[in-house]
């Protein structure tokens, strides 16, 4: 006992603690572990007021350096049942941080948690309804299910709307908890407290967010909360409610339009009148007064200095864009002069409501005006406006694209732009129009050139998979291609060195390409006696037709034969193959024979035909329709192969090895830098003939070249693609500049007569889009759902028995009783009574049911009558249908 109040006596405090972690006296990890171990030598103390002031210190530090502290959750249990309101609210405050819903200790605290709950403190139950939302899991819900709709009819106020809340939680991990509480929740509805509806419209809003369909029948009572509440935050909790069920029911639109009009015009709250514009713009966009109503209010927003509201107001605008694109057009002003803002986020919004205007009759001056604007943006922005320009251009299969020439064009230019980081996207759509418009193949062809004799490029990891696209469609479509020759220096220029492997796998495949588009146009009209070869194959400058063929080959074997040491499994494959072709022809050109000859054209031929089928779009589900063969078992995972494969190891010497050794005799990892791979290949390349070729190749084409000299830092040197800094053309010009050419752009303009028409592009039988995963609904939200449906059902059975229609005439909104209806028709009336005693069966065999399920809750013959009362919740609630057809 002596220790325990000595101990006590010289314990840390809280403050002390932080005092300690702020000096920084000594490293972080040892002061956690020294706290950690006073912390647990203090719970293992009888004093709670002792493991109070531990578990204070431990939550602390789990808050701020994520220390585990699952391992004292015995102790939050013992905190937790101390008749002390300081050492219960630490407990509670600990195990709200550490509890979840497997906590093995989670079973010991349902007593004490039923025990606060229904104490008469305030604080207490505050305490014990709190910390249940946070984790309770099923069996923890139905244990204390009754005592949450014991509070549910709380004559305290903060009682009463903490249980209210708690319901969610309660619904969603219990959902036979509806046919017990649910009466009480709906009753809530009708609260005079604004503390208590407050609680129960935003539990309805939660619950109607995952499946409003269930919640369509309590429409007349959410009618009643918007058209008598004042308190703006209910009315915005209502209308999203009311969103959501006015698209299931539309009819019902027309007796909400009026009040949601109402509370536009008297509110002065801008987020009320926010939501109440969302509102008639997304679900009640028919209403033509509304909207003007609702635009109004925008142009207040788009008016207003605040660049809140501002952003609202062109959200809002976003909104109506789908439906009432005229009403953006209105704004454009304001909102091409929001790109120049220096809100992010107004910016943004902007963006998206200037594509929304695009159209095939403004696209490329939209686009061209959007790029020069990006030049002199900041790189998050830029590649913004680059991102909406590919995605909308690129909508249904380019169906806004007309000129594909000009297309193809502007994607040449992006890949230039300074900052540009869309290189994957654009590579898809360079090889995606290629394989669907044949008409643009000559353009993609020409803009693929410029892209692989632009050494700047090289330079910029995020544009070496536009490289890979165009040294694609330059291989694929080599017949457009004005100079064989040219793209193959292209191609095998040495900074290609810096190139992935994956992309040097494509490059080398179109040199492959271009090897067999040469010998099988050549060698066919080669004369036996000497080579020759068109006047147009040949390189420029070169007076010799027979040398054009022989340097090419050089030039190919020269720059290729390193790579067959490279431990990539691609790259070597495709090297070995160029490799073996240029053999081929050079004893081709060796030998007279005429028998020899033909049999080469042959095989020319073959790959000629085989390399140069027409791809096509290939569709998202083409995998799909492939029929497993009989007796294949397709495994998720390959992890039978560990125990198979487990022991062996590749050996060093194998040159398809990545990561355990090389051709050079020394391990090498799978993710090397570029430089120890560009270093290789120099002491690979340093034979004398390599040296005199490329030596001779840089006097005569040193386009291709850069400097090689390093820079300081060890680096090389290359010319920025479109710095921004450099570049003046183009990106002149303020924010008025930019509204200027972007509002004469979106002046609609009547095509010529002479026009070009849209070439043809190819698409699927079947939908060409990437299918979409649809979520499915978690099994608890069925059962709640169907729980609801069931209590509803059980309402508008009662409703049918008494034969009253109830809904609040708008002449007399205040009152809440529920009157009866004489204008509906014969034939409703007819189909009523046809339902009726169908229905009262139905709800005796549903009573029955609801009865038996009590039983099992405990607590026979309260929690009977409970789920009696819940069984006619809805007696007052009517079904949709029934109060729209007055």
């Amino acid at each position: 006992m002596a220790t325990t109040i000595m101990d006590a006596l010289f314990q840390r405090t809280l403050e002390d603690l932080i005092k300690q972690s702020r000096l920084n006296l000594i490293p972080e990890p040892t002061f956690l572990s020294r706290s950690l171990d006073e912390i647990r030598k203090e719970l293992r103390a009888t004093d709670l007021q002792t493991k109070s002031i531990a578990l204070r210190k431990l939550c602390y530090l789990s808050s701020l350096y994520h220390v585990d502290m699952s391992w004292a959750s015995f102790h939050c249990i013992e905190c937790m049942s101390s008749s002390s309101f300081a050492i219960k609210r630490i407990g509670y405050v600990s195990a709200s941080q550490s509890f979840d819903e497997g906590t093995p200790v989670l079973l010991l605290a349902t007593h004490q948690l039923r025990k606060d709950m229904m104490s008469s403190s305030v604080f207490d139950s505050g305490l014990a309804l709190g910390c249940f939302s946070l984790m309770a899991n099923g069996d923890l819900a139905k244990d204390l299910c009754n005592e949450v709709f014991a509070l549910l009819g709380s004559s305290k106020v903060l009682v009463r709307k903490r249980a209210i809340g708690v319901t969610v939680r309660l619904f969603e991990k219990y959902p036979d908890a509806v046919r017990v509480c649910f009466k009480r929740l709906v009753e809530s509805l009708e609260s005079s407290d604004s503390e208590v509806l407050s609680g129960a419209v935003s539990v309805f809003c939660e619950l109607a967010r995952k499946d409003p369909a269930s919640y369509l029948p309590l429409a007349p009572e959410f009618y009643k909360v918007l058209v008598g509440s004042r308190n703006n935050w209910v009315l915005i909790k209502i209308l999203k409610v009311f969103a959501r069920l006015v698209s299931l029911e539309p009819r019902l639109a027309k007796r909400v339009v009026e009040p949601v009009c109402e509370v536009m015009r008297r509110t002065g709250a801008k987020s009320l009148v926010f939501e109440c514009v969302r509102m008639v713009l997304s679900s009640l966009s028919e209403f033509e007064s509304a909207v003007r109503l609702a635009l109004e209010k925008v142009r207040e927003f788009l008016q207003d200095d605040d660049p809140n509201l501002k952003y609202l107001g062109l959200h809002a605008l976003s909104i109506a864009a789908e439906k009432h694109l005229w009403a953006v057009l209105e704004n454009k002003e304001v909102v091409t002069k929001s790109l120049s803002s220096e809100d992010v986020n107004i910016k943004r919004e902007a963006l998206r409501l200037v594509m929304a205007m695009v159209s095939e009759d403004n696209i490329v001056e939209i686009s061209q005006v959007l790029l020069n604007y990006a030049l002199k943006s900041d790189p998050e922005f830029c590649n913004e406006i680059l991102g909406s320009i590919l995605s909308t251009c690129s909508r249904n299969l380019y169906e806004i694209v007309i000129d594909f020439d000009w297309y193809v064009s502007l994607l040449g230019e992006m890949a230039t732009v300074f900052h540009c980081q869309k290189g994957e996207e654009i590579e898809k759509q360079l090889v995606d129009i290629g394989m669907r418009v044949k008409d643009a193949r000559p353009e993609l062809v020409r803009i693929a050139r410029g892209l692989l004799i632009d050494p700047a490029l090289l330079g910029n990891l995020s544009l070496h998979r536009i490289l890979s696209a165009a040294a694609w469609v330059s291989g694929e479509y080599l017949e457009f291609s004005k100079s064989p020759f040219e793209l193959v220096e292209a191609l095998l220029q040495p900074r290609t060195d810096m190139l992935p492997p994956s992309i040097r796998a494509i490059y080398l495949q179109s040199v492959f390409k271009v090897l067999i588009f040469v010998a099988s146009s050549n060698f066919m009209e080669r004369d036996l006696n000497s080579v020759s070869f068109h006047q147009s194959s040949a390189i420029p400058g070169e007076t010799s037709k027979g040398e054009s063929i022989i340097n090419l080959l050089n030039l190919v074997e020269s720059s290729v034969t390193p790579l067959l040491g490279s431990p990539d499994v691609e790259v070597l494959e495709r090297a070995r193959n160029v490799v073996g072709l240029v053999e081929l022809i050079r004893n081709e050109m060796s030998i007279q024979e005429q028998n020899e000859e033909l049999g080469f054209l042959k095989l020319v031929n073959l790959l000629n035909d085989a390399v140069s089928e027409d791809l096509g779009p290939v569709s998202w589900n083409a995998p799909d329709r492939v029929s497993l063969p009989d007796g294949l078992i397709l495994r998720d995972n390959l992890k039978e192969l560990d125990a198979v494969l487990g022991g062996i190891e590749l050996p060093s010497s194998s040159p398809f090895s990545v990561g355990v050794g090389s051709l050079f005799g020394e391990k090498t990892d799978a993710t090397s830098s570029d430089s120890r791979v560009i270093e290789d290949l120099e002491v690979t390349n340093e034979s004398n003939e390599s040296t005199s070729l490329l030596s001779e190749h840089r006097r005569r084409h040193g386009l291709y070249y850069l400097p090689s000299e390093k820079s300081t830092n060890g680096a090389y040197d290359y010319p920025p693609a479109n710095d921004p800094k450099s570049e003046e053309a183009g990106t002149s010009g303020d924010a008025d500049d930019l509204v200027k050419l972007a509002t004469q752009s979106f002046v609609s303009k009547k095509r010529p007569s002479n026009a070009k028409l849209r070439p043809v592009v190819v698409k699927l039988d079947e939908v060409d889009a990437v299918p979409v995963e649809q979520k499915r609904a978690e099994s608890n939200d069925n059962l709640l759902s169907d729980a609801i449906r069931e209590i509803l059902s059980a309402g508008e059975a009662a409703r049918g028995i008494a034969g009253a229609n109830t809904f609040p005439p708008e002449e007399s909104k205040e009152n809440s009783r529920p009157i009866k209806s004489s204008s509906r028709k014969g034939k409703h009336r007819s189909h009523h009574r046809k339902e009726k005693d169908s229905s009262h069966s139905g709800k005796q065999e549903r009573d029955r049911e609801g009865n038996s399920r009590s039983r099992r809750h405990g607590d026979g013959r309260r929690t009977r009558e409970r789920a009696g009362d819940s069984a006619s919740v809805m007696a007052v609630a009517t079904i949709v249908p029934d109060f729209l057809l007055e």
